[in-house]
């Protein structure tokens, strides 16, 4: 086995929740109590969903933003994927109230990104630099053979065959003015439970055979739910799928911890 890796850690959706998020990055010594990375050549990776349902999705962004620069000063790296409310953020600010074309009801990003938990306080606040960022981060990783994903869904592969086929196809789409195109994105990665039920380990096999990697890592679909229990007897990632998926959202905006993952995760 080796021993010179460096740590690695995962965390699902924060949900505008900055306060938890600092103090579970804080007890897991990558972060001090100034809120600077400590964390040395550590690699730690947010799975997406920043915003909406929390009182200070900014925030958040910001936080993961300035670790990024000071982890990768400290020999360590701070990274993050896109989730579906980064891309519900993104679509209110661009597209605002404007209907989906040819769509058999009332559909707008405004509609959704209200009924979704979306805060005025975020989008106010939003500026080019957030943007910048946010439309450049990519949908799937594969990092020391976790595939790392926000959605428990395999609707990734209807961008592509391979993880940069896939994020370059969403990459274009944020790149552009189709508002068509975004709501299929939104729609999309919105999606979930596709790993769930007897034949859940066979999909996801399918799906890695493609894609790459031993086993995935996902946000999105709250732990609680899966389990049918109260989010705050939640006290650590879920496996499943014969142990080829690891759940690790467990619930932070109705009353679950903020999870910081250590991979490979030991029971």
């Amino acid at each position: 086995m080796e021993t010179d890796r460096r740590p690695l850690y995962v965390v699902g959706d924060v949900h505008g929740h900055l306060a938890e998020l600092a103090r579970a990055l804080h007890h897991a010594n990558l972060i001090d109590s100034e809120g600077s990375w400590c964390g040395g050549d550590a690699e730690l990776w947010f799975l997406g969903d920043f915003v909406d349902r929390g009182p200070d999705g900014i925030g958040v962004i910001e936080l993961v933003m300035r670790l990024g620069e000071e982890a990768a000063e400290a020999g360590g790296s701070v990274n993050s994927l896109i989730g579906n409310h980064e891309v519900l953020l993104l679509g209110m600010y661009r597209f605002g109230d404007a209907q989906v074309p040819e769509s058999p009801g009332p559909r707008s990003f405004a509609r959704s990104w209200l009924l979704n938990g979306g805060l005025r306080s975020d989008q106010d606040r939003l500026t080019d630099k957030h943007i910048e960022w946010l439309i450049t981060r990519p949908v799937l990783k594969l990092v020391d053979d976790h595939l790392l994903m926000h959605s428990d869904t395999t609707a990734y592969l209807d961008w592509g065959e391979t993880i940069d086929e896939v994020n370059d196809a969403v990459a274009e789409v944020l790149a552009s003015d189709d508002l068509v195109a975004w709501w299929e994105c939104w729609r999309k990665m919105t999606t979930r439970y596709a790993f769930r039920g007897d034949q859940g380990a066979e999909v996801v096999g399918e799906l890695l055979d493609v894609l790459g990697g031993g086993s995935v890592v996902h946000g999105h679909s709250v732990i609680a739910d899966q389990l049918g229990v109260p989010p705050e007897e939640i006290d650590g990632p879920f496996r499943y799928a014969d142990g080829k998926v690891l759940a690790i959202d467990a619930g932070l905006y109705s009353g679950g911890p903020c999870l910081v993952v250590p991979l490979p995760y030991e029971e």
